[in-house]
This record gives C-alpha cells, structure tokens and sequence, in this order.
C-alpha cells in the first residue's frame, strides 16, 4: 500500500550534494528518497506518492530537463525543484516555463531551499486536492438528469427563473423543483456556491449574459 506521507526526492549525481541535500531536508521532519540518477528515480517514482522532487539540471545520461520532459509525457505532475550552477540560469528558467516550482542556484543557500521545498510540496497538495474535488464535483453532475443540467447551465449563466421557464417552455414552479434538486445533488448551500463549483472546476462552460 502507497504511503500517504508526502516524499522528497533528491535526484542528484554527486554523492556529497545528494547526502547534503538529504541529510537537510530529513532535517525539517521530511521523508526523504536519494537518486543518483534521473533513470533511477524514474525506475522508483511512484506517481501516486504525493511529493516532490529536487532535481540537479546537469547530470550524466538524461539531464534534468530531460527528466522534466519524461515526466510530462508520462502525464506525471510531480512539482520540481531545480538545482543548478550559475551558468545554468538561462536553462532553469526554460525549466520554470515548462511547470517547474523554483530553482536554487548552488552553493545554495539552506533557507531558500527548504522554502522551495515547501512550496513544492504546497503545490503538489492542492494539485491533488484540486484533483480529487474535481473528480467528485464530475460525478455529482453525473447524477443529473438532462432537463437538471439545463436548468443548472441556465442558473450558472445568470438567468433567472422566469426566464428558464420561458426558455424551456416549463412552469416557473417546476424550474424551482428542478433548481432544488441540482443544489442537492451538487451539495451546494447556495447559488453561489453552486456557480463556485461549476466555475472552478471547469465543469463545463456557460455564456454568461
């Protein structure tokens, strides 16, 4: 069974960054895994592991970009931190642009790295978070029938009662019943919380008018 504690995984290939690094974030109460390769994290990474990892741009075989990419396309969205030399900038940027957290120029200093750490971690938490609501608010809205996702597509789009009864040629009253309905099977306390929920999870798109 996958352990539910977040890891942070230290993919490095130098022995003495890969123990510092390790010994530093043990240090903050973390549980820690060490790679001396991108292959071999790969080779270890279980997806459904919440965490993180840190990640040194240059290493030997596939480099951290690399890994970034093997990642993406494995549909992985583990937050990454980036370790890298001062020359290394221009690339870790390129890394920041393709989704990574952060990076942290070596000699890196202990504070910054333990704060992008968090960071990582934060993101990865409401990364699944954000997953699993979302995957509950979809079957919730499974539940509907057709004429209750009319009505909740006609409410999220700001129209009022009397004109979705119009609209769907039904009384004002049965708009009403079907109104309540949708906030029982969406659990929402409220209109407002109803469109929150159809809004921030994407659930599919209203014109508003």
């Amino acid at each position: 069974m996958t352990d539910s504690r977040p890891v942070v995984h230290v993919v490095d290939d130098d022995p003495a960054v890969r123990n510092a690094l390790k010994w530093l974030v043990e240090g903050e109460g973390l549980l820690v895994q060490a790679h001396a390769s991108a292959e071999d994290f790969l080779g270890a990474l279980v997806p459904e592991q919440p965490g993180c990892a840190l990640v040194d741009l240059r290493m030997p075989g596939m480099s951290g970009l690399e890994l970034q990419q093997a990642l993406a396309r494995r549909g992985v969205g583990l937050p990454l931190v980036f370790i890298s030399a001062h020359g290394d900038v221009p690339v870790a940027v390129t890394a920041m642009r393709r989704g990574a957290v952060d990076f942290v120029e070596k000699p890196f200093d202990n504070a910054a790295l333990i704060a992008a750490v968090r960071r990582a971690l934060g993101a990865d938490a409401l990364r699944r978070g954000g997953d699993d609501e979302r995957a509950v608010m979809r079957a919730r809205l499974a539940t509907l029938s057709p004429r209750e996702r009319e009505v909740l597509e006609a409410v999220v789009a700001g129209r009022a009662n009397k004109r979705i009864a119009a609209e769907l040629g039904i009384a004002i009253k049965t708009v009403e019943v079907h109104r309540a309905r949708v906030m029982d099977k969406m659990g929402a306390g409220s209109i407002a919380e109803l469109v929150r929920f159809v809004v921030q999870h994407g659930l599919f798109d209203a014109a508003v008018d």
